[in-house]
């Protein structure tokens, strides 16, 4: 069982998506808060398999929720939700530790797939969000550490990388190259150390400015 944990100011909205979720099988909201200052204080003591934050909270956005828990080191897998169709935002998010990012109105099937892929280890880049990340990154600076000059990845890391990029999950990668999850999980891990960051996101970030995914940020 997937255990979710809803954050959003919207008392209707939080309903509907735990009534929403009743309907899954796999899938249970364990929680609820109603701004950012609750979500802080509850995610911690919770410990969800998966977030799913409201962008725009009184007290503390969502951005600013994924910062604090990062910061503590207490950041489950997240993905951001809003009504507004925000570039920016997305970025952001995606920079500060999000693993996904959906638009309010998104179905059911979607948003249900979306939290098992998530809770399974992937990330929600998919081509149209990678696309949308190009665009807007080069007006934004990074504000993660990593290395200036990290040494070159492997050929088969380069392949998981990009499988990284479309948002499979480690048991997807293994699957399409005949091997095992545990020797994905190593190239992953190789990844973020030649590239110098800490998380997937990250590194699709900056496998994006080296060229990795077939074309440089900047």
């Amino acid at each position: 069982m997937i255990r979710v944990a809803l954050v959003d100011d919207q008392t209707l909205m939080r309903e509907g998506l735990r009534r929403l979720l009743e309907l899954t099988d796999d899938i249970t909201v364990v929680a609820e808060a109603a701004d950012g200052v609750e979500a802080v204080e509850m995610i911690p003591k919770i410990k969800p398999d998966v977030v799913l934050l409201d962008v725009r909270m009184p007290r503390l956005s969502g951005l600013d929720v994924l910062k604090a828990l990062r910061q503590s080191d207490r950041l489950p897998p997240t993905i951001l939700l809003t009504t507004f169709d925000d570039d920016g935002a997305l970025l952001e998010g995606i920079r500060s530790g999000a693993r996904g990012f959906l638009l309010k109105d998104v179905s059911l099937d979607d948003l249900t797939r979306a939290i098992r892929d998530v809770a399974a280890g992937a990330t929600l880049m998919r081509p149209a969000i990678t696309e949308r990340i190009l665009r807007t990154a080069g007006q934004v600076a990074q504000d993660f550490e990593a290395i200036d000059t990290p040494e070159r990845l492997s050929k088969r890391e380069i392949e998981t990388l990009r499988l990284m990029a479309g948002g499979h999950s480690n048991r997807e990668i293994a699957d399409a190259f005949g091997t095992t999850e545990g020797t994905v999980k190593n190239h992953v891990s190789n990844i973020l150390l030649k590239l110098g960051v800490k998380s997937r996101t990250q590194a699709v970030l900056k496998g994006m400015d080296l060229g990795y995914l077939g074309t440089q940020r900047r």
